[in-house]
């Protein structure tokens, strides 16, 4: 019988899964633990609305203790025995004792964190916390010179941001185009318009080679006066605290989660950012920084955990809000599909679909929000569309199925 459940990690994959939990019928002990002092927050805000300055918080509006749910904030999660099935927690303040948390069940929702340059002085900002962004916030004063490192999700957003505040933007990317870890070449150049639109200098296949004071050194040899420095290079899982725990990692430090989200461990889920996981859709195994996994995966995970047996494999979306565009993504694409087009990608609205055989995998679409909506329910059902249709804007891709 399960009777004490244990969330570690109280971003928005910790939150769902309690709020999961309860909602399919979990009457027993449910503990939430957070390496943060505040309560739980939604992180998309925080590089748009609380960095504007438009909003003082996110927070999730959440009687906790209607839910009857256990706040365990400000610990540091430290080890988890899985043969003892025990969490060892400690104030993150390095202050007072630690606790020992004892679990039936156990999931892992620990996020990810943000990757620094080597030398990166201890003034550049990162973007990943509420701390951070009211940090970054009161930095971006008007003619600041800021440098973002980073052309990808993040460094756009942040870019915006800084903008409209009236501050002096370059963004550097030692890639070639916008958007590379994201986007093939041919999709993130026609982005490159927007930064000059913007007002923002981008410097693509420049290296950050070092720093100095109110300075970013290139590999090239010059330098970018700054006053704000940010760096937005990717993020990498929290893992790091389940070093000795036998709880199977994969290659890239993530936890290997099956298809309904268990870990190597009995009775240890994990879901968000920290897992990954086999998709049979995609034939690869998937990690997922993006909040729609987080809302989506503790569904799966919860149910599981209180004896369950759904499968997790969802077809990967998320959205950008930069420089006065709406980009939205779906699905998941790879070398070798099938790129086409609908309508101009120097124009106001497009989209980029791509095709394995006739069968849609992943879409993107800028300010296209029917394309979207349409694109992602083929990529759902596999449904094969005709070419021809499928590359005319002027058709509704719902119109676009083939024979």
């Amino acid at each position: 019988m399960v009777r004490r459940i244990v969330v570690v990690g109280a971003g928005t994959a910790g939150m769902q899964t309690v709020l999961a939990l309860r909602g399919g019928g979990y009457q027993g002990e449910l503990r939430l633990v957070g390496a943060e002092p505040r309560e739980p927050y939604d992180r998309p805000p925080l590089s748009k609305d609380v960095l504007l300055g438009k909003a003082e918080h996110s927070r999730f509006e959440v009687d906790y203790a209607e839910l009857d749910v256990e706040l365990l904030l400000g610990r540091r999660a430290l080890a988890v025995d899985p043969a003892r099935r025990t969490v060892r927690t400690a104030p993150g303040d390095g202050t007072g004792p630690e606790l020992e948390l004892e679990y039936d069940r156990l999931v892992l929702a620990t996020g990810a964190r943000p990757v620094s340059l080597p030398g990166q002085p201890a003034s550049a900002h990162l973007l990943r916390t509420h701390d951070d962004a009211v940090a970054l916030r009161a930095a971006l004063r008007p003619g600041a010179r800021v440098v973002i490192v980073g052309a990808g999700w993040i460094g756009a957003e942040a870019a915006t941001v800084a903008r409209q505040l009236g501050c002096a933007v370059t963004v550097v990317e030692a890639a070639a185009t916008p958007l590379p870890g994201a986007l093939p070449p041919e999709v993130g150049e026609p982005m490159r318009a927007w930064y000059a639109g913007a007002g923002v200098e981008l410097r693509t296949g420049s290296g950050v080679s070092g720093f100095a004071a109110g300075a970013v050194l290139l590999a090239d040899g010059s330098e970018l006066a700054a006053d704000v420095v940010l760096v937005g290079i990717g993020a990498r899982p929290e893992t790091g605290w389940l070093a000795g725990s036998g709880i199977a990692l994969d290659e890239r430090g993530a936890v290997a989660a099956d298809d309904r989200l268990r870990t190597s461990a009995d009775g240890v889920f994990a879901v968000g950012d920290c897992a990954s996981f086999p998709s049979d859709r995609y034939r690869t195994r998937l990690t997922v920084h993006h909040w729609d996994n987080a809302m989506r995966g503790p569904e799966v995970a919860a149910a599981n955990a209180l004896g369950g047996d759904e499968r997790y494999d969802p077809v990967p979306y998320f959205w950008s809000e930069q420089f006065g565009r709406m980009v939205q993504y779906a699905g998941q694409h790879r070398p070798g599909d099938e790129l086409l087009w609908r309508g101009d990608p120097g124009g106001p609205g497009w989209s980029a679909l791509w095709l394995r055989g006739d069968v849609p995998v992943a879409l993107l679409a800028v300010d296209r929000p029917r394309d979207l909506a349409q694109g992602r329910r083929l990529v759902e059902r596999a449904t094969p569309v005709d070419r021809v249709r499928a590359a005319d804007p002027a058709v509704p891709l719902k119109e676009a199925v083939g024979g």
